[in-house]
């Protein structure tokens, strides 16, 4: 187990969180990294799908951990290292769910309650301080007018219930405005792009980065952009001076 005192990161949402840069429509991963999310043994670590340990960190961050789906790049790694040289060494804990609506992230609910588990083992195996969790979900709740209204009350829960279960009541959220969906996409972008009336809650807006060719799912040069932005907004919000 590493012992380095880690700065934590929840990577949690829906499949373009857990990263499907580079997988064709066969569901084979193309193996490219950029030098954007390259690992970095000494700096950045994931909790392993055992959630007791450390591991080296590396794309596909989720592989292992989405129910046996094929990952390919995802926002994360590109995040930390955008992050590292600020905050030191940096803890991912992939908590994402393919195809995942808003509702299966209630409380009881697994996809939940891993993430609570997963965040917990993370603060107490090696030591760190979580500092904060970047959301990416919404792309199965734009496909019904009655989910994309319950959107902003599900959401909002969502916050509070992680912020009471882990004992951190102030835990920053990066939410990502959705680039892809359906019907009701413009209403579930409302909501994460200002409609979340909770304190130390920020957006920042993936629309117009590139997709694959399902239009759902974004491009590894893609994920490397999220990665930088959501990095930025971090970085400007919530990191200390």
């Amino acid at each position: 187990m590493d012992s380095q005192i880690k700065q934590i990161f929840i990577l949690a949402g829906q499949s373009n969180m857990s990263g499907r840069g580079g997988v064709d429509k066969n569901k084979i991963w193309d193996g490219v990294v950029p030098a954007e999310s390259s690992a970095d043994a000494a700096k950045i670590f994931r909790l392993g799908p055992d959630h007791r340990s450390w591991e080296a960190a590396a794309e596909p961050l989720h592989q292992g951990l989405d129910s046996n789906r094929v990952c390919g790049v995802s926002p994360g790694m590109a995040f930390a290292n955008a992050v590292k040289e600020r905050v030191g060494t940096v803890g991912l804990v992939p908590c994402a769910v393919a195809g995942t609506a808003i509702k299966d992230w209630a409380r009881g609910m697994e996809p939940y309650e891993n993430l609570v588990r997963r965040a917990k083992a993370a603060a107490a195996a090696g030591g760190g301080e979580i500092k904060a969790m970047l959301w990416y979900q919404g792309e199965k709740d734009t496909f019904t007018a009655e989910d994309a209204a319950v959107y902003k009350e599900k959401t909002e829960r969502l916050i509070l219930n992680v912020r009471e279960d882990l004992d951190l009541p102030s835990l920053p959220v990066i939410l990502v405005a959705l680039p892809s969906g359906r019907a009701h996409l413009e209403k579930v972008r409302e909501i994460q792009k200002g409609g979340i009336e909770l304190p130390n809650v920020v957006c920042v807006d993936a629309m117009g980065l590139p997709l694959e060719e399902d239009n759902l799912h974004i491009t590894t040069e893609a994920h490397v952009k999220l990665g930088i932005m959501l990095a930025n907004s971090y970085l400007t919000h919530f990191a200390p001076k």
